[in-house]
C-alpha cells in the first residue's frame, strides 16, 4: 500500500514568484523575509522524500466556468499544461508542463466513487496558479508526477464545510489503499480571509484579521469540531468575498487526520495573511 508521508496546506499567492525574482531595487520590502519563510516551508516537504504529489486546488474560472461547473474534479491525464495567459501577464508566472500519474488518478477516482464522492474527471485538464504556485514554492525542480484535484469554492451553491472535510478523509483513505510502495505527499492550497475586487481589497491586512488568527489556531490544533461549529458559507462571506478558499484548508485537515500540525507559519502581506501548515503521519495513530 502507498504511504502518506506528509500533508501540506498553504496559501497560493500568485505574486510570490515575481516578488522574489525581481531585481533587488524592484522587490517589495517583504520579499527577502517572504522567501526565507517559503524556503523553510519547502524543507518540510523535502524531509518527507515523496515520490508523487496529490495536489488540491481550485480553478479560477480559467478552464472551469459557469456553463459546466463540477463541485469536485480529478485530473486523469498523462501530463498537464500549466499557467494561463493572464497569469503570465499579471503575475509573471512561468509556464510549466507537469507530469501526471494516470494509474494513481484512475485508482483514486474509483476509490472516491466507492466512498460516495462522484467526482467529475478530465483527461485534458490545464491547471492554473492554485497548483502552479505550490510547485514554485515547494517543488521548483518540478520532478515529481502529480494527481490534481479541483474543488469549487467560487460558484454557489457550494458543498458544505463538512463535505470538504469528508472529501479530505476520503482522499486520505484512497492514498492509503493505493496498491503501490510509493511515498505520497498531499498538497492543498486556498486562503484565509480574502477580498477580491471588493471594498476591502488591498488593506494593510486581510479583510478579517480576527478570523485569520482564529483559523490558524484551529488548524494548528487540528480542531475540526470548532471549525465545523463556527465556519459557515455565511460567516466566510462576511470575512471577505473570496474567503471560501478556507474550505481547501479544511479539506487538507481531513487528509491529515485532524491532528495537531507539525509545522505552522504565517506572514501578513498587506492585503492577505499567508499561512503554511505541514502534518506528518503519527505512528500508532488510529482513527
Amino acid at each position: 500500500m502507498a504511504q502518506l508521508v506528509a500533508t501540506l496546506a498553504s496559501t497560493h499567492h500568485p505574486f510570490y514568484y515575481k516578488a522574489t525574482t525581481a531585481s533587488p531595487e524592484d522587490q517589495m520590502p517583504q520579499a527577502a523575509e517572504w522567501k526565507r519563510r517559503i524556503e523553510a516551508y519547502r524543507a518540510t516537504l523535502a524531509r518527507a522524500e515523496p515520490d508523487i504529489l496529490v495536489m488540491i486546488g481550485s480553478d479560477h474560472f480559467h478552464q472551469i466556468f459557469l456553463d459546466n461547473c463540477p463541485q469536485f474534479l480529478i485530473g486523469k491525464a498523462p501530463q498537464y499544461d500549466a499557467t494561463f495567459y493572464n497569469e503570465e501577464r499579471e503575475f509573471g508566472l512561468p509556464r510549466y508542463l507537469l507530469q501526471g500519474d494516470e494509474a494513481m488518478s484512475r485508482f483514486m477516482h474509483q476509490s472516491l466513487m466507492d466512498q460516495d464522492f462522484d467526482l467529475a474527471f478530465s483527461n485534458e485538464l490545464k491547471v492554473d496558479h492554485s497548483i502552479v504556485c505550490p510547485i514554485i514554492t515547494l517543488r521548483p525542480q518540478n520532478d515529481l508526477p502529480i494527481v490534481p484535484v479541483y474543488t469549487n469554492i467560487f460558484a454557489p451553491p457550494l458543498a458544505s464545510p463538512r463535505r470538504f472535510y469528508d472529501l479530505g478523509r476520503a482522499i486520505r483513505q484512497a492514498i492509503k489503499d493505493y496498491p503501490s510502495s510509493q511515498r505520497v505527499a498531499a498538497i492543498g492550497t486556498g486562503h484565509l480571509s480574502l477580498e477580491l475586487g471588493g471594498p476591502r481589497q488591498f488593506m494593510e491586512t486581510g479583510p478579517d484579521p480576527v478570523f485569520d488568527r482564529q483559523a490558524i489556531e484551529w488548524l494548528r490544533a487540528g480542531d475540526v469540531d470548532a471549525i465545523l461549529e463556527h465556519v459557515t458559507h455565511e460567516s466566510m462571506e462576511k470575512s471577505g468575498n473570496a474567503t471560501h478558499g478556507f474550505l481547501n484548508f479544511l479539506l487538507m485537515l481531513g487528509v491529515a487526520g485532524a491532528q495537531h500540525a507539525d509545522y505552522v507559519d504565517n506572514l501578513d502581506l498587506f492585503h492577505t495573511m499567508e499561512a503554511y501548515f505541514t502534518w506528518y503521519p503519527q505512528e500508532g495513530k488510529h482513527e
